[in-house]
């Protein structure tokens, strides 16, 4: 044991994670068993001389996509040859991994148990190809029914299509631009700035999706391999989920570290971790260019760690979307395109459009690398943050190899979050807060979105846009600000006509 660490101090001993880059009639292993060779891989690298995978009394799997298993934690249980005392299935959400570690973290130091593991795994791609072909994965173990699809949705919501996260953070990224001041095509150029480094860091990552530097112009510039997905954003600006990959994280006491011969420069503590949540319906912002729970639980992450941004070395900030990364950037206080100097990287893997966003999973292999990283750079700090839904909930942890006092989460989501209210319909005047457009496979704009301030009173409500030349004016203009009208019609749907 190092010397004046708390016994019951949460360190991760154990990381792994692999891609599986396949072409043609390749296929992936189903994610059962993707995710038993991980897990046996995270054992493997915790170098002890005891049975780590025998000690695990916790085993946590993230919310897998690609295929309806019965029991997906006692499969994998099963596969690799362990009886934890106790497993979970989380529910669809990015943050689910660190959630899970979290929360191992507060059980380890309550004493309630001595090592845990998180592990997720999705064959999104193998599954993609075989439905083109005309085929089914022949995956074992199905549920014999479909678990319901849970998720809350406002009814004007369903109305006018609000489903994509590509359409609903680009709503914030259009609002955050505006608050700015900044003209619209100047933005597309920062946000292509922002993200044109982080495909260099995904080219150095062994386990990237996408191992390719590219530049500012084959980001934002529109083209039939590179289409515009929903204004501003283009296919090589969003994450991809279409992904083969799987990871696995195992976390122990300080002193389970010990008993199973895990040698000192392995483990890596959990320093700080927070959570907090925005209100559930993106038009019920009240200020769509910013979330005031990231803003909280990114700095309550830290102020628990001890650590103040500048003193962290390594960042992977979950970036799905251009808009994730700007929020917490502003809630960072750091400067996104580093003009203060800074010049920080904000991926240690690569992100989510290059790395790879395999569904719920892709903190799992955030903290994976981050764990690399950490070994490799001793007594640094990293964090490593996430966003789930449409950004409703947000996560932040700080690790480092070098252990703190024993954790705490800062819990973050009180007070309530502030909520516009959401009208279903409106008829007459209103003023754009933000807006997209929507584009098909060819990349032509089909139709567009504004949420707006209803003139006569406080709500919200969304509107759609269907004219050709109101929809080219959105992407050459500026609408946050403008005066529209609406009328609502038979369908609940809310046109703007002017």
């Amino acid at each position: 044991m190092v010397a004046g660490v708390d016994p019951r101090a949460a360190c991760i001993i154990g990381v792994a994670q692999r891609t599986w880059h396949l072409s043609g009639d390749d296929e992936a292993p189903e994610p059962l068993v993707m995710a038993g060779e991980v897990a046996r891989s995270a054992a493997a690298d915790a170098g002890g001389r005891g049975d780590v995978l025998a000690a695990v009394d916790r085993l946590d799997v993230v919310h897998c996509m690609s295929w309806p298993y019965d029991d997906l934690p006692g499969r994998i249980a099963g596969q690799v040859g362990i009886e934890p005392g106790r497993s979970a299935y989380s529910a669809m959400g990015g943050t689910s991994p660190q959630r899970m570690l979290s929360a191992a973290a507060e059980a380890i130091g309550r004493g309630e148990l001595d090592v845990a593991m998180v592990v997720g795994a999705e064959a999104l791609d193998t599954k993609r190809r075989l439905k083109r072909a005309g085929e089914r994965p022949a995956w074992s173990h199905r549920a014999p029914t479909r678990p319901p699809f849970e998720l809350d949705v406002h009814p004007a919501e369903i109305t006018h299509e609000v489903f994509q996260a590509w359409l609903t953070f680009a709503l914030r990224d259009v609002a955050r631009r505006a608050r700015l001041g900044v003209a619209p095509d100047a933005y597309r150029r920062r946000l292509g700035e922002l993200m044109a480094p982080m495909t260099v860091v995904a080219a150095s990552n062994p386990h990237a999706w996408f191992p390719t530097a590219r530049s500012v112009d084959d980001l934002v510039t529109p083209t039939s391999a590179n289409r515009m997905v929903g204004y501003p954003y283009t296919r090589n600006m969003v994450a991809i989920m279409d992904v083969d990959m799987a990871a696995g994280v195992i976390m122990a006491s300080d002193e389970a570290a010990d008993r199973l011969g895990v040698p000192p420069e392995r483990r890596v503590y959990l320093r700080g971790h927070s959570a907090g949540r925005d209100a559930t319906y993106v038009a019920e912002h009240p200020d769509l260019w910013r979330s005031p729970a990231m803003a909280r639980a990114l700095p309550g992450a830290l102020r628990d760690a001890g650590a103040d941004i500048d003193d962290v070395a390594h960042l992977d900030l979950y970036s799905c979307f251009g808009a994730s990364l700007h929020f917490a950037c502003d809630a960072l206080g750091i400067d996104p395109l580093g003009i203060d100097g800074s010049g920080r990287s904000l991926t240690v893997t690569g992100g989510l459009p290059y790395a790879g966003g395999p569904g719920s999973n892709y903190l799992a292999h955030a903290v994976a690398t981050m764990v690399e990283a950490l070994r490799r750079d001793p007594g640094s700090f990293g964090m490593v943050t996430g966003v789930g839904m449409h950004m409703t909930d947000h996560v932040a942890a700080v690790y480092s190899t070098t252990p703190g006092t024993r954790v705490g989460a800062s819990v973050v989501g009180e007070p309530p979050p502030e909520r516009r209210p959401l009208a279903a319909t409106w008829d007459g005047p209103a003023t754009v807060a933000s807006y997209s457009v929507v584009h098909d496979r060819d990349g032509a704009p089909v139709w567009g979105l504004v949420v707006v301030d209803v003139a006569s009173g406080s709500s919200r409500a969304y509107g759609r846009v269907d004219d050709p030349d109101l929809l080219t004016d959105m992407e050459a203009a500026e609408w946050v600000g403008r005066a529209v009208t609406s009328r609502s019609g038979d369908d609940g749907v809310n046109r703007v006509v002017a």
